[in-house]
């Protein structure tokens, strides 16, 4: 057992004093009790055995009630029974949790500054050669080295919230990093230990390093979050209708009422409204807004809710753009059904090539490639598109019915599609439309009973082996595949089983035609992310961007400039930001002074749960060299690099003293209480 030294020798004196003064009533007791002898010695040869118990009683108990609350006051606790040496040097890591989550409060302030407080306490128990490292949730590199006392403290003053968050298996492996070599190792956590700080039901730790998980307990807080929001076209234009479906979640156990939400877009309010979330709940609600202009366009969704805010907002950002390019390769006989198509609508720029004069550099730049009646589609084709694909692309494949269908298989190989069967000459139509389909469903106000639909003279057949990847919109009689939706990497190929010449049947000409087109070319594809999460995703996505010699991209917003490094793949190109952004709002990506995208960072959703470990819980996560403290409850005592963290026995010593104290109120009270005689 261990004590305090000031204490200690304080429950020395307090003890010795009242035993002294006992045994000098005592001796007193006994010469009054010799001088009258005489008059009492038949009584007292009667009494005088019991009444020596019963003072020797009563001098034991008020001794024992007097030495244990001393000792209580003194906390004595018995030392963790791996106690290490303290002949050695001692090598601490302590971790300060800088989350969102620990903005909360509880009776003693906000919680990072107990955390803070707490930190200071603990090397205090160091001695002065001992060396700390400083650990938060942003992993810097200033963080992966030794500090004397002087500059812990003062690197510990600088500890702010961040948005960044780290799990208890990366928390560990990174001080392990740290606590190597021979000294004494000690690893300390102070958090509050939300429930999404642990992933894994064991944690992984070294049996040559003391660990100490400090919990520090928030006042039960209530909390409604912006969780997502996404839209339901990827295509924007200029002045048309939108739809922005955002979802609110309530962390808490009772119903959210009336909260209210607010869209906003290039700083102009777009929507208004006021939501109910029952209790541990997700809603959805759509917000339609219009009138914007060609660019990008800049978003911020809102709520109102109190004490927890950093929640509640969620930036996004979207380009709307003047036109929508469209590529048509055309075979020689193709006809002019597509020209004439796209040439009804401005909003669509249809740029055609030759089947024997394609520009493979610039399909990054379309949204969507027609391939209409090629005549010798070829393997080299095939492998620039799948390279199109796997960026996001959509193809759509009218063939030509009289080309050869060796040549057309060793093309659709490529591109990973079903081959052809055989060439089908008798008269058929179509009998099944998906009318669910995004393609059609906003087509038809309602279904008519005796719905029209296309006809076929001849058609190609297929051997399909693997389906898993297919849609089919359109079917003959038979479940025969008429026109078909295929996922190739990242994009989407539509097939059709015929071209569109009149001698193939009236698909051409058919009114499905139209909304057909339209609809799959503003459907999917490559549609960039709305928002990003700080912390969590460190690549962005673009279209292919062409850099000249020396030239370089930039990510800039106020008071913020970073040159990423960037890579090509797949016809686009990945930036990589690493851990450089630290703060939500909007970041334009740049190339000299022209703007290429405006992306949006945000505050990850995986602080809003308010839900904690419980010590038991934490407990269960690590073996014996684990020792968890919950603040509000366990003292928590270390000495001069010692391992005094153990077992505090104050609770018992106050409690053995409160008994002592009550066996000497019976004491005097209830024994022998009998009236003497003389």
């Amino acid at each position: 057992m261990n004590f305090l030294y000031p204490g200690f020798l304080f429950a020395l004196i307090s003890v010795a004093i009242p035993v002294i003064i006992h045994l000098f009533n005592f001796r007193k007791f006994k010469k009054i009790y010799f001088s009258n002898v005489q008059l009492l010695k038949e009584v007292e040869q009667q009494n005088s055995s019991k009444e020596k118990l019963k003072n020797l009683l009563i001098l034991f108990s008020r001794i024992l009630a007097i030495i244990f609350l001393v000792l209580a006051f003194a906390q004595p606790y018995i030392p963790a029974h791996n106690q290490k040496t303290t002949a050695l040097k001692n090598i601490v890591s302590i971790y300060i949790d800088n989350s969102y989550s620990m903005e909360a409060v509880n009776k003693d302030g906000n919680l990072l500054d107990e955390a803070k407080r707490r930190a200071k306490e603990l090397i205090k128990g160091f001695g002065i050669n001992d060396r700390f490292q400083l650990l938060t949730n942003d992993f810097e590199g200033k963080h992966q080295r030794l500090l004397n006392e002087e500059t812990f403290l003062k690197a510990l003053d600088d500890v702010k919230i961040s948005a960044a968050n780290r799990n208890l298996q990366q928390i560990l492996n990174r001080q392990s990093n740290v606590l190597t070599g021979g000294e004494n190792k000690y690893s300390f956590l102070i958090s509050d230990f939300q429930k999404n700080i642990s992933s894994i039901k064991k944690l992984e730790t070294k049996a040559d390093i003391q660990y100490s998980f400090l919990k520090l307990n928030a006042n039960t807080l209530p909390n409604v979050a912006v969780d997502s929001v996404w839209t339901l076209s990827p295509n924007h234009q200029p002045g048309t209708n939108e739809r922005l479906v955002i979802q609110l979640k309530n962390y808490s156990e009772e119903e959210a009422k009336n909260i209210p939400l607010k869209l906003s877009i290039n700083n102009q309010q777009k929507g208004l409204g006021a939501v109910t979330i029952p209790a541990g709940k997700k809603i959805k609600d759509t917000l339609n807004f219009s009138g914007l202009n060609a660019g990008w366009q800049k978003g911020v969704v809102s709520i109102k809710d109190f004490p927890v805010t950093f929640d509640d907002t969620l930036s996004f950002s979207f380009k709307v753009d003047q036109s929508f390019p469209v590529l048509s390769i055309n075979g020689s006989n193709a006809g002019n059904y597509i020209k004439a198509l796209f040439a009804a609508d401005s909003y669509y720029k249809l740029v055609e090539n030759a089947e024997s004069n394609i520009n493979y550099s610039n399909f990054a730049n379309y949204g969507l490639i027609v391939l209409n009646g090629l005549k010798n589609p070829s393997t080299g084709l095939a492998q620039q598109l799948k390279t199109y694909l796997n960026a996001g692309g959509k193809v759509v494949l009218f063939p030509d019915l009289d080309a050869s269908i060796q040549s057309y298989n060793s093309f659709l190989s490529g591109l990973s599609l079903p081959v052809i069967q055989g060439l089908n000459t008798t008269p058929s139509k179509v009998d099944q439309i998906d009318l669910q389909n995004p393609i059609f469903r906003t087509v038809f106000e309602e279904i008519p009973k005796n719905l029209d639909l296309p006809t076929v003279s001849r058609y190609y057949s297929f051997a399909e082996k693997n389906t898993s990847n297919k849609e089919d919109i359109m079917l003959l009689p038979g479940r025969k595949p008429f026109f078909s939706k295929y996922i190739v990497g990242n994009g989407q190929v539509y097939l059709s089983a015929s071209g569109l010449n009149s001698s193939d049947g009236n698909l051409a000409r058919h009114p499905v035609f139209v909304p057909l087109i339209y609809r799959l070319a503003l459907s999917g594809g490559n549609e960039l992310p709305l928002y990003y999460n700080i912390g969590n995703d460190n690549t962005l996505a673009s279209k292919k961007i062409s850099l000249g010699k020396n030239q370089s991209l930039k990510i800039t917003t106020d008071h913020f400039e970073a040159i990423p490094e960037i890579r090509q793949a797949d016809g686009k190109t990945l930036i990589y930001i690493a851990d450089q952004i630290k703060n939500a709002g909007f970041y334009n990506l740049k190339l000299a002074d022209s703007l290429l995208a405006v992306y949006s960072f945000n505050n990850g959703r995986i602080e809003s749960d308010m839900h904690y470990l419980s010590k038991t819980e934490l407990g269960q996560l690590a073996g014996s060299n684990l020792k968890i403290f919950d603040t509000d409850k366990d003292a928590v005592k270390l000495i001069a690099g010692d391992n005094k963290i153990g077992q505090t026995l104050w609770k018992l010593c106050l409690i053995l003293s409160l008994i002592f104290i009550a066996a000497e109120i019976l004491l005097i009270r209830f024994f022998n209480n009998t009236k003497k005689t003389i």
